[in-house]
């Protein structure tokens, strides 16, 4: 059975994520997926989540592309590898390359992880809903 593992923040749940999460599923048995805690959003991103972890945790939850939910304290594939022992990692396309995930890339190959990189929708953030609603623009209808 392969264990897949996809992490994120999931505020203002939107289609990119859907999309990520559907695709990742069906790359493997077990769809387990990591939400990030409040703390750890406002620790790295210097903003809060607009919808509390409890919340983006049960919309997730209630996927039905998703095994299992985990509460993802740190922002450390090792420990959250631990945790779960994943076979295979998701990660939207837009990490590719940055520094922080070739460290990990190589550090989840050391232990048997193959990551792979899922398409970014683009054009789809929570970034970009917050700052249509803040500008009172419509979202684009092209995605």
């Amino acid at each position: 059975m392969t264990v897949g593992y996809a992490s994120g923040v999931f505020d203002l749940f939107h289609i990119g994520h859907l999309r990520l999460l559907e695709t990742a599923r069906g790359l493997c048995d077990r769809l387990v997926v990591g939400v990030s805690t409040d703390e750890l959003v406002f620790d790295y991103k210097k903003r809060w989540p607009v919808i509390p972890f409890a919340e983006r945790a049960e919309i997730v939850r209630s996927l039905r592309c998703v095994e299992a939910v985990v509460r993802r304290d740190v922002r450390d594939k090792k420990v959250e590898w631990e945790k779960i022992r994943f076979d295979v990692c998701f990660v939207g396309d837009d990490w590719y390359g940055k520094d922080e995930w070739k460290r990990w890339t190589e550090w989840m190959a050391g232990v048997g992880v193959k990551t792979v990189y899922l398409p970014y929708s683009s054009g789809r953030s929570t970034s970009s809903i917050i700052d249509s609603i803040r500008n009172g623009r419509k979202m684009d209808n092209e995605f």
